[in-house]
């Protein structure tokens, strides 16, 4: 024979309710475009020349994202990359990874009263250019991190198989996109900062995507 216990519906109800606030603390923790564009994020010169940079020094792969820090004439002064690992997309999850990997590559500028330099985040993920619920929360996560590490909020940009697009803005183009090969840094300049990837931020999204 067997013995156990049932659950009660007082806890039913409490579960039930604990998981209704967890999706709803993710649904806020997000940007929808409207939002984006009304926050004032300062436009690329050239994003098409940003774009390319970031593709060919990481070559990145569906679910690679790359964030990276541009002084104010938008030259290059460090950038990372990291894989995205499956699980539900959480603006506070992604700020973490993105403040962990600005911290690695680049010192803070928090003792400013104004941000000189700027975040900007590449995205290489599938589907086509349309903003997703995932690209949200990117977005809300890249607006916090940068906040939280004394940096002005940059564009947030979308790699796909169609080609690369500047969500908020409408710009956008066919090459680099995430089949292209990269392209040759031109000659003459100097040499880019290496690229950093995987680390304890990679590590984190392991971790949270196998609980």
């Amino acid at each position: 024979m067997t013995f156990g216990f049932a659950p009660s519906s007082a806890a039913s109800m409490s579960t039930s309710a604990d998981l209704s606030a967890a999706s709803a603390n993710q649904l806020t923790r997000m940007l929808e475009p409207a939002e984006w564009a009304a926050a004032g994020i300062p436009l690329l010169r050239d994003p098409r020349e940003v774009v390319s940079g970031l593709h060919t020094r990481h070559q990145p792969q569906p679910a690679t994202a790359i964030v990276a820090v541009l002084d104010p004439d938008e030259r290059l002064r460090a950038s990372a990359s990291f894989t995205r690992r499956p699980a539900p997309a959480d603006g506070w999850m992604f700020r973490n990874v993105l403040l962990a990997q600005l911290r690695k590559v680049i010192p803070h500028d928090l003792r400013r009263r104004t941000p000189i330099r700027t975040a900007v985040l590449l995205y290489c993920r599938e589907g086509d250019a349309r903003w997703t619920e995932e690209d949200g929360a990117w977005m809300w996560g890249l607006r916090d991190a940068c906040t939280l590490h004394g940096l002005r909020c940059g564009a947030y940009i979308t790699l796909t198989h169609d080609g690369w697009q500047v969500l908020g803005e409408g710009r956008g183009g066919r090459r680099p996109n995430a089949d292209s090969a990269p392209e040759a840094f031109a000659t003459g300049g100097a040499q880019p900062p290496p690229p950093r990837t995987g680390g304890a931020a990679s590590e984190l999204l392991r971790r949270a995507a196998a609980r």
